[in-house]
């Protein structure tokens, strides 16, 4: 269905959870997979540009908006499409709500994806960030991405290795060559967590790392874990209206961590792949002189968790971008270290 109404009806902040955006030139709203990629070739054919939106958690649009088409995928449905005794591989549409499909998981005694419980946005947009939080990451689980690619006009079952999966990335991220319509998970049966990695995770549960916990007590734990920072939706609160966390953790050299600490002291820190070190954003922004509830204009760093710049009901996207420029800048100088944005960012820059 195509929304061609007033500018106010297409406003795009009401798409996203910062509530930020301006207007669209035309929004479609596709409840099936069918709708979606035709909308998707119609938009190509015409050589307009498109915006595909689904939660809309991990975006940041323009005041400006988006002058082409949007398109809202809401299609839905989670499907079990091969079981054995141990395991079982479940397709889930691109536009279920993906917290929706994990408390579905955890009541079916399914393993795999409980940490990744309270998480906003649909099941498809999980494997273009290659989402992940306390110890878990999409790709553990993904068995297969189901994307409709524009370039050559055909619908494509993509394994784990062709999706690329890294740090919050993938080869999706920052392409539009791919329509992410299913996302297929392989999961574990059984009423266990699988182990629990994440160490704040580990002392609140009160178990030590690698050991495993009843699947809803894990998700329980995460829901209360990620409320106290701010990271579950709730219309009330102004310190939900953000993207989550608006920066990656850097990653550098083994090399630059020890020159950093010997000018700046220990700081935490966790191993990364190929000998280099992942640095927590939240400590060097902290550190750095942003504290929680850091503000500019209509615009703030959340009360509750450092990693999330928040619109506190009046803000911009300038300004929140202002803000987040401010704090990059401000961890640059004290430390040396770039910060990266995590979110998409829509006819805007940082």
């Amino acid at each position: 269905m195509t929304d061609t109404s007033p500018t106010a009806d297409r406003m795009l902040a009401a798409y996203t959870t910062l509530r930020l955006g301006g207007p669209a030139g035309t929004v479609t709203t596709a409840v099936d997979t069918g709708e979606a990629i035709a909308a998707v070739r119609r938009a190509t054919a015409g050589g307009r540009p498109l915006l595909v939106l689904a939660g809309g958690s991990n975006v940041v649009i323009g005041d400006a908006g988006f002058a082409g088409e949007v398109l809202v995928l809401r299609n839905r449905g989670v499907e079990v499409i091969a079981e054995s005794a141990g395991e079982v591989v479940v397709r889930v549409a691109s536009g279920e709500p993906w917290d929706t499909f994990v408390a579905y998981a955890v009541t079916r005694g399914w393993s795999g994806v409980e940490c990744l419980s309270g998480i906003p946005g649909a099941a498809g947009s999980t494997p273009i960030q290659n989402v992940g939080a306390y110890g878990q990451e999409v790709a553990h689980t993904i068995a297969a991405v189901h994307a409709y690619d524009r370039i050559d006009d055909v619908q494509r079952e993509m394994t784990p290795a062709e999706c690329r999966f890294g740090y919050r990335s993938s080869v999706f991220k920052h392409n539009d060559r791919y329509l992410v319509t299913a996302v297929d998970f392989r999961l574990t049966r059984e009423d266990l967590s699988s182990p629990i990695r994440y160490a704040e995770l580990a002392r609140q549960l009160g178990v030590e790392a690698g050991d495993r916990v009843p699947l809803e007590l894990a998700r329980e734990t995460v829901l209360k874990l990620r409320a106290g920072k701010g990271m579950v939706l709730d219309p009330e609160d102004r310190d939900t209206w953000s993207v989550g966390s608006f920066f990656t953790n850097p990653v550098v050299s083994a090399a630059f961590f020890a020159e950093l600490t010997a000018a700046r002291g220990e700081l935490p820190h966790w191993p990364g792949a190929d000998g280099t070190v992942k640095i927590p954003a939240a400590w060097l922004i902290e550190h750095a002189g942003f504290p929680k509830g850091f503000a500019g204009a209509g615009v703030a760093i959340s009360g509750k968790h450092t990693l999330a710049l928040t619109n506190r009901g009046t803000g911009t996207t300038a300004a929140l971008l202002e803000l987040a420029r401010t704090i990059r800048d401000g961890v640059r100088d004290r430390f040396g270290v770039e910060l990266h944005p995590e979110p998409v960012l829509i006819n805007c820059a940082l």
